[in-house]
């Protein structure tokens, strides 16, 4: 590796037209035609299964229902059928383990018949249950390297959906993954039982207030995914991107994001050709990607799907990821996901878009008579009764090496988990809070009973982008989830405090005689609002005076993963988990342990990589700079020549400095390495950065060997 390679890749790119290598998009078919197309959706069931194994499976899909066993061979059959029939040669069950991505593995439909030839079979004993090998996956302690077994269920409410390769294809399957005993090993198990939990609580919510749902109550999801693109040449060319997912090194150029002309600007051909197909490859998945952009920093842009069930979203997330990565490669790009590829300008986060809602309804959303708008006033004392209560959770569920870089730094939400509501709804709830129910809303009052509740106006808010939970009109937005993160884990969390939240309301509310319904409804909405509203925040979340005055009101600030990760020892989760059936006490430490393994990891993979580069890449091309401008002073003495004598001497000792820095470092990042110390290792790696970068601006630009943020960041 050396500057060979960064200038490779500059006339590369110089000499690469806008030309689309995915030609063949399907621009040739309307969007309805090719929607879904690659998906075993409920249409296609209905055309391939028998009307009573149909209608069993959809009571199953669509309420909850337990699988009725006895279909699994009709729909396996059927299944296959029409993957077979899509150039699907393969199955797999598609499940996501603790390791923050997807995992498969591919089973050919072929079977011997026996007298030459094949074939194709797949039963529904195949269908509902996979063994996998447990033994490599991150599991905390759940199974041993030696117990190797682990097996993957079918997901019935999780349509299979076709995998195109140039190749071939294969037919995913989604899947829970559990151990040989029973524990869960993935994210989709306990994600599944935490909206179990919610929608149960929920729905007792409705009952209270006489009403009963026509179906699932149901919490649902819109995911916001922010990205970087740079060239795949620039890409190879930066090891530390390769290995890390982030620049170690680097040095903001002098325009970057400043004159903000990149956000909602006009999207460059070449990345249009890109979101083009990966609209298309989404909609063929049944992904309803709906918005596409440039995000506020140059080279990030954002795609953001419409509102599904919860389940089927976080899906749906994940399978996005993946497109954007492989499309990315296709057109010669490089889509980066890390939550902080570039030091000094903004990072990539998902904006974790929550709902709940009955069929045709939403409970988070303002109605227009006084029962809706106090069915919405109780669950929204719920949320807030529910983040103030498990803060340090929240915190913990958007934990990470890359989300730490992140969080806080003046373009993210902070590490203190607070509530943004908008004036309006804060001066209705305050009122409530203080027995008073007048309302600002041009609207006026809402009578319930003898008590007064204020009519909630839709859209009584602004945005305010630096809150970590803001209220939008009828969700809450949750921004702090890292780019990389699964959107599962922040959803576990969300859905169970929620569910207790509700769980402690509903017992009050249910001994409540109907002729004082009203009256100690407002009473306890008024007690939650009392207790619970030091989370609620209005200002600007990155600044100084929040953090004092977070302080103050006795709100954690959580800067650091590991102390993060923390709260999911405490008997507080472990009871609240344990009481929904959403995670056992095994299960919850288990995930305490994967995750702070795979921080440290991270963190050493990022320091052994800073001293490699630095040693094999930095020192070397210094060294020459050195001996370059030592020469030309010699030469100059020897001629006698005075002037531009002090300021190459002036150069040499900066140079100097940052090289002894540079050795410095690099042998306390050895030791720092020995020791196993975390926070060592990060302390030392910024020691490197700041030598590294310096001598970025010292060393002739034909000798650094590495792109450089402006290179990475304009030229694509």
């Amino acid at each position: 590796m050396s500057n060979i390679q960064r200038k490779q890749a500059l006339s590369a790119i110089s000499g690469r037209g806008h030309e689309n290598p995915g030609h063949a998009i399907g621009r040739e078919m309307s969007i309805s035609e090719i929607y879904g197309e690659d998906v075993f959706s409920l249409k296609v069931m209905k055309d391939y299964l028998p009307g009573d194994v149909f209608r069993k499976l959809r009571a199953t899909i669509s309420n909850g229902c337990t699988l009725d066993p006895t279909i699994a061979d009709d729909v396996a059959n059927a299944m296959k059928a029409w993957a077979v029939k899509k150039g699907a040669s393969h199955y797999t069950h598609w499940f996501q383990p603790l390791t923050g991505s997807t995992a498969e593995k591919h089973d050919s439909f072929i079977e011997p018949d026996g007298v030459g030839g094949v074939i194709m079979k797949f039963s529904g004993r195949h269908l509902v249950q996979g063994e996998s090998d447990a033994s490599s996956f991150p599991s905390g302690g759940i199974r041993a390297t030696f117990e190797a077994r682990g097996y993957t269920a079918w997901d019935p409410t999780s349509p299979a959906f076709i995998k195109r390769e140039d190749s071939g294809a294969t037919l995913c399957i989604p899947t829970a993954f559990c151990s040989y005993t029973g524990e869960a090993l993935d994210k989709k198990t306990p994600l599944m039982r935490s909206i179990q939990a919610v929608s149960e609580q929920a729905g007792r919510l409705l009952e209270c207030f006489g009403e009963k749902p026509t179906g699932r109550v149901v919490p649902t999801l819109g995911a916001e995914q922010e990205y970087f693109l740079i060239d795949k040449a620039m890409y190879l060319a930066r090891p530390d991107l390769m290995q890390t997912g982030r620049t170690i090194f680097g040095n903001v150029p002098p325009k970057h994001q400043q004159l903000e002309d990149h956000y909602f600007g006009s999207i460059k051909t070449r990345i249009l050709n890109f979101m083009t197909e990966v609209d298309h490859n989404l909609w063929r998945l049944g992904i309803p990607a709906k918005t596409r952009h440039n995000e506020v920093a140059p080279a990030q842009f954002e795609i953001a799907l419409v509102f599904e069930d919860l389940n089927l979203a976080v899906d749906h997330n994940m399978m996005v990821m993946e497109v954007l990565r492989k499309v990315a490669d296709k057109h010669g790009l490089a889509c980066l996901l890390h939550e902080k590829p570039f030091a000094g300008i903004n990072g990539s986060g998902k904006h974790n878009n929550w709902s709940i809602n009955p069929p045709g309804d939403n409970l988070l959303n303002p109605g227009e008579d006084a029962r809706s708008d106090a069915r919405f006033l109780t669950f929204l004392c719920a949320v807030i009764k529910a983040v103030d209560t498990h803060a340090d959770l929240l915190r913990a569920s958007v934990a990470g090496a890359g989300n730490d870089h992140r969080l806080g730094a003046h373009e993210a939400p902070p590490a203190i988990i607070s509530i943004y509501l908008g004036e309006q709804l804060t001066e209705v709830l305050e009122g409530i809070g203080k027995g008073k129910a007048r309302s600002s809303s041009p609207r006026g009052f809402m009578q319930i009973g003898v008590d007064t509740l204020p009519v909630m106006p839709l859209d009584s808010t602004d945005r305010n982008r630096t809150s970590p939970l803001a209220f939008t009109g009828n969700k809450f937005e949750f921004r702090a989830v890292g780019s990389n993160h699964s959107c599962a884990g922040p959803n576990i969390v969300l859905n169970t405090i929620v569910a207790e939240a509700l769980d402690d309301i509903c017992t009050k509310l249910e001994k409540v005689p109907k002729g004082r319904f009203n009256k100690d409804l407002q009473k306890l909405l008024a007690e939650i609002i009392s207790k619970h509203k030091r989370v609620i925040f209005n200002g600007d979340n990155y600044s100084q005076a929040w953090i004092d005055e977070a302080h103050k009101r006795g709100l954690p600030n959580i800067r650091k993963s590991p102390e993060a990760l923390n709260a999911l020892l405490s008997d507080k989760a472990e009871k609240l988990f344990k009481k929904y059936k959403v995670l056992s006490e095994v299960e919850l430490r288990s995930r305490h342990e994967v995750y702070l393994k795979n921080y440290c990891a991270v963190i050493k993979i990022e320091g052994e990589l800073a001293a490699d580069i630095a040693t094999r890449m930095i020192f070397p091309v210094a060294v020459k700079q050195q001996k370059l401008l030592s020469d030309t002073l010699l030469n100059l003495r020897e001629l006698g020549i005075k002037y531009g004598q002090p300021a190459i001497e002036k150069r040499l000792k900066k140079l100097g400095i940052l090289i002894k820095s540079l050795s410095d470092s690099v042998e306390d990042m050895t030791a720092a390495l020995e020791d196993n110390s975390t926070d060592d290792i990060i302390a030392v790696t910024e020691d490197i950065r700041e030598a590294v970068d310096g001598l970025e601006k010292e060393v002739d630009d034909n000798l650094w060997p590495l792109p450089t943020y402006g290179e990475m960041l304009f030229i694509y």
